[in-house]
C-alpha cells in the first residue's frame, strides 16, 4: 500500500512542479511562495479546529489531528523550517531555469538521501546502489552539457547552485521526515509544519520583498499559485502516510516520488515548449535508470 501511495505523491508533485512553473514565469517569488504557505494552511486549518473541538473528525480518522505539547512541536516546527528552505531555494531556481534541467537536477534527491542515510544511520551501499549513485552522477554531468547549449554554465550559474541547495535541503526533509512518522500522527506534522511556515514567511516578506518591491519583477495574481497549495497538500499528504507504515522504506519512497520528473518534462516539452529536448531526454534515462537500481538494491 505505501508503495502505491508513494507513485500517487509523484504524479501530484508533477502537475505541482507544472503549475509552480506557471505561476512563478516573470513573476514576484517570495509573495508567490508565501501565498503558498497561507492557502496550503487554510486547507489544514480546518481539521486542526475539528479535531480540537471534537466535532465532525473522530480519532479514528485519517484527517484527524491529534494534539500535542512543545516538546512535540519544536520537532515540527524544525521540519517547517528545513522545508521552507529547500522551498524558498527552489522557487527561485525554478524561475530562472527551464523546468526540463530543473526537474531532472530533483531527481537526483534519492543519491542524496540514500548517501544520507549511509552516513547517518551507518548504511552500506551494495553493488546494484552503487550503480545507481554513478548512473545519477554521470547523468549530472550529461546534463550540464545539456544546459550549455542554453547559455547555462552548471559551476557559474547561481540558480543551479539553487537548485542543487534545494535537493540536498529537500533531502534531510526526507531522512528528517522517516524519523517523524517512526513516533508522530501524519496529520500533526503536515498540518503543523504549514502553519508554521505562513509565520517564519511574514518577516521574510516584510524585511526581504517589501522594501524592494517597486525595484524588483513585480507581483501579479495567477491561478495556478492555489493549484500549486492543492497539489502539493495532496502529494504530501499521501506521503506522509506511505511513510507511516512500518515497513515503508524513506530510499524507494523518496526514489519513486522523483518520479515526477516525468510529468513535468513532459509538460516542459509540450508546454512551455523548452529547447534540447533529445539531449535532455537521454540525461533523464540514465538518472531513471539509476534509480532502477537503487529500487533493485534496495529491496
Amino acid at each position: 500500500m505505501w508503495l502505491l501511495l508513494a507513485f500517487t505523491s509523484a504524479a501530484l508533485l508533477g502537475f505541482y512542479d507544472v503549475f509552480k512553473k506557471k505561476a512563478l514565469q516573470n513573476n514576484a517569488v517570495l509573495p508567490v511562495l508565501g501565498l503558498n504557505t497561507i492557502f496550503s494552511s487554510l486547507i489544514f486549518l480546518p481539521f486542526i479546529l475539528l479535531s480540537a473541538a471534537g466535532v465532525g473528525i473522530s480519532p479514528d480518522s485519517m484527517f484527524y489531528v491529534p494534539s500535542a505539547g512543545w516538546e512535540v512541536h519544536k520537532f515540527i516546527l524544525l521540519k517547517s523550517f528545513i522545508v521552507l528552505s529547500s522551498w524558498i531555494f527552489g522557487y527561485f531556481g525554478m524561475k530562472h531555469l527551464p523546468i526540463t534541467i530543473v526537474g531532472p537536477i530533483n531527481a537526483t534527491r534519492p543519491v542524496m538521501v540514500l548517501v544520507g542515510a549511509m552516513l547517518i544511520f551507518g548504511e552500506r551501499l551494495n553493488l546494484y546502489q552503487w550503480i545507481g549513485v554513478l548512473l545519477a552522477i554521470f547523468s549530472f554531468f550529461l546534463l550540464s552539457r545539456s544546459g550549455k547549449k542554453e547559455g547555462i554554465n552548471f559551476s557559474k550559474n547561481k540558480w543551479i547552485l539553487f537548485i542543487v541547495m534545494a535537493a540536498i535541503m529537500g533531502a534531510i526533509s526526507g531522512l528528517y521526515d522517516k524519523y517523524l512518522m517512526k513516533q508522530l500522527h501524519p496529520m500533526l506534522v503536515q498540518s503543523w509544519y504549514n502553519i508554521y511556515q505562513v509565520f517564519i514567511m511574514c518577516p521574510i516578506l516584510a524585511l526581504l520583498w517589501w522594501p524592494k518591491r517597486k525595484t524588483t519583477t513585480p507581483f501579479r495574481w495567477e491561478w495556478t499559485i492555489i493549484l500549486i497549495s492543492i497539489f502539493l497538500c495532496a502529494a504530501d499528504f499521501v506521503y506522509f502516510y506511505a511513510l507511516s507504515y512500518q515497513d515503508s522504506m524513506i530510499s524507494i519512497v523518496s526514489m519513486v516520488r522523483r518520479g515526477s520528473v516525468i510529468v513535468s518534462f513532459a509538460f516542459g516539452a509540450m508546454v512551455f515548449h523548452e529547447k534540447n529536448l533529445r539531449s535532455k531526454a537521454i540525461d533523464l534515462a540514465l538518472i531513471l535508470i539509476g534509480m532502477i537500481f537503487l529500487y533493485i538494491g534496495t529491496r
